[in-house]
């Protein structure tokens, strides 16, 4: 960085970024499971494929989050999208399908049900 310009385009683009968080004006969150066992899971690029997404496709009234642990350890890395609705669970994400679920859920609405945990999963 040497120059005032070169600061506020770095600014900009990060302010951005903590805009993607902000829950008050969102109807739709995305949270990613970002404990260790998430990370260690993949969860990183799964968190970083669905802000960049949410930031290109301009998607409004949505934040993306991150959490400590779900508590579903062998599912990860796991995503929620919470809605008026209710909250669907993602198990088992990665990059690729997670830019099928902000294609699907988040901009057609349309839950991508082969990737949601369900009381089959649970009882294994």
């Amino acid at each position: 960085m040497k120059t005032l310009a070169e600061l506020q385009a770095i600014k900009e683009k990060m302010q951005s970024q903590v805009d993607l968080r902000n829950e008050a004006h969102a109807s739709t969150r995305v949270v990613v499971g970002m404990a260790t066992c998430g990370i260690a899971a993949g969860a990183r690029p799964v968190l970083t494929t669905i802000s960049n997404m949410v930031q290109e496709l301009n998607l409004k009234d949505i934040s993306v989050t991150q959490t400590g642990c779900i508590g579903l350890c062998q599912y990860e890395p796991i995503v929620e999208v919470i809605t008026p609705e209710g909250k669907v669970t993602y198990i088992k994400m990665d990059a690729e399908k997670a830019k099928k679920v902000v294609e699907q859920h988040l901009v057609r609405g349309t839950v991508v049900a082969e990737y949601t945990i369900n009381n089959s999963d649970l009882a294994k």
